[in-house]
């Protein structure tokens, strides 16, 4: 099965694109291939146009940039996301490739006389997100909640896609690379042989 991993990160040498490439070498290990699409290095714009708001208005055609986007999902059995923690949310990059791909008409399919269809039952989700801040901090400010409910529901659910690992790598600064590290690579071997990791 095929995989593509989108890492969210300026820095090709960061934690990030090491905890993508472990998610890789795991996939490879299981016997399965993956595509790597690093969104800083490949210059993707995060920005909103005016282009992008006639697709969501009036179904025009989606920009060149968005349909090679959608094609490589469309290519994938999976789709995995890592990215680093910015404000307690993912990097405006990340985000602006959400609000650019995930239109309507292809995530989803609604109108003002028509209820939302989700378009992307067939993908399974893989998140993996990691912040400088240790466990209890984001307990205690109910952040882990938040996250969950902005994300795992407010963009995948809401589009049909089943998340099956949503997981918070924490306290990235204090000596935990190497755990993280063996975790994507676990997440990876894993990800086409079971249901759910838990987040």
């Amino acid at each position: 099965m095929h995989a593509l991993i989108v890492v969210a990160h300026h820095d090709p040498q960061s934690l990030t694109h090491s905890v993508a490439a472990e998610v890789g070498a795991g996939l490879t290990a299981s016997g399965h291939t993956f595509e790597m699409a690093d969104l800083a290095a490949e210059g993707f714009d995060p920005r909103y146009s005016a282009a992008d708001h006639s697709v969501h208005r009036t179904r025009a055609v989606p920009p060149a940039d968005v349909l090679a986007e959608q094609a490589r999902i469309d290519r994938a059995d999976a789709l995995v996301l890592v990215f680093p923690i910015y404000w307690w949310s993912m990097p405006a990059l990340l985000k602006g490739w959400v609000d650019r791909v995930f239109v309507n008409g292809w995530a989803i399919d609604y109108g003002p006389d028509t209820p939302v269809q989700k378009k992307l039952r067939h993908l399974q989700v893989h998140l993996l997100a990691l912040g400088g801040a240790d466990d209890s901090a984001f307990e205690r400010h109910g952040y882990a909640k938040a996250m969950n409910t902005q994300i795992d529901y407010g963009i995948f659910d809401y589009c049909g896609a089943r998340v099956l690992t949503s997981q918070l790598l924490l306290d990235s600064e204090s000596g935990t690379a190497q755990a993280h590290l063996h975790k994507a690579r676990a997440v990876g071997q894993g990800l086409f042989e079971r249901e759910a990791v838990a987040g």
